[in-house]
């Protein structure tokens, strides 16, 4: 049964600050809580209307749907639902092909993200200090799991770019078109804001731009979304690592 004070707990962890306080987030489904199980994510607790993980009773809690629609983000909740720590900060690896996020906000590009870069083999994702959290319950779900597979860093972006000796890649709309670019196994591609692209602090920072050319006879499309762009760039990249 749930308590008064589980369920402040739980349903304070939709905001960030405090999911900061607390060093959890929440973690709905069951295969999304497998994914995290078999991870290196520690538990913190589940919820949930059935018995279905191998977990320490300690750890386990059973609700009622009812309960459990009380603490669900989700219109239509699952059967269960987690909470996990949230782990130590890693060391960034600069010597392979990383993603760097210049102020992404929308919550479902940020999810499709951090799934391509698992799909792709990048592991790790480096975000400004301004692009949505990744332990938000809407990036968490659309990760799909895929945020146990790939790192994610928070920093000064402009001061990690300044200081890593890998070539920066910036996507704009005016770079060099990426189907003609030889492109290096490792290095920094760096996607912009949704509405406002790459920043001109963080562009001047950049190396070398490239772009994704339009085939459309009308040429009248504005933009690709970023979580598309993503798809395509790194695509490209892994060609070119396979072909070299």
């Amino acid at each position: 049964m749930l308590t008064k004070s589980q369920i402040k707990l739980i349903t304070s962890l939709g905001q960030k600050k405090f999911r900061s306080q607390h060093q959890l987030f929440v973690v709905e489904g069951i295969k999304g809580i497998e994914e995290f199980l078999k991870s290196t994510f520690e538990l913190h607790h589940v919820f949930a209307t059935e018995s279905v993980f191998k977990i320490d009773n300690r750890l386990m809690t059973n609700v009622s749907e009812a309960e459990l629609k009380k603490i669900s983000n989700l219109k239509t909740p699952n059967t269960a639902l987690a909470l996990f720590k949230m782990p130590k900060t890693q060391t960034i690896d600069d010597t392979k092909l990383i993603v760097a996020l210049d102020d992404i906000r929308d919550p479902g590009n940020l999810g499709t993200i951090i799934r391509l870069c698992d799909w792709f083999g990048v592991k790790d994702l480096v975000c400004s200090s301004t692009t949505v959290d990744c332990y938000n319950p809407k990036v968490v779900q659309a990760t799909m799991g895929s945020l146990t597979r790939v790192a994610l860093h928070y920093v000064d972006l402009e001061q990690f770019l300044a200081t890593s000796k890998a070539q920066k890649f910036g996507a704009f709309m005016d770079g060099n078109a990426i189907y003609s670019e030889t492109l290096p196994k490792q290095g920094i591609l760096v996607l912009g804001n949704e509405a406002n692209g790459i920043s001109a602090s963080v562009e001047s920072l950049i190396d070398k731009k490239i772009s994704i050319p339009r085939f459309g006879n009308l040429q009248a499309t504005e933009s690709l979304n970023v979580a598309t762009a993503t798809a395509v760039l790194l695509s490209e990249f892994r060609r070119h690592s396979i072909e070299t």
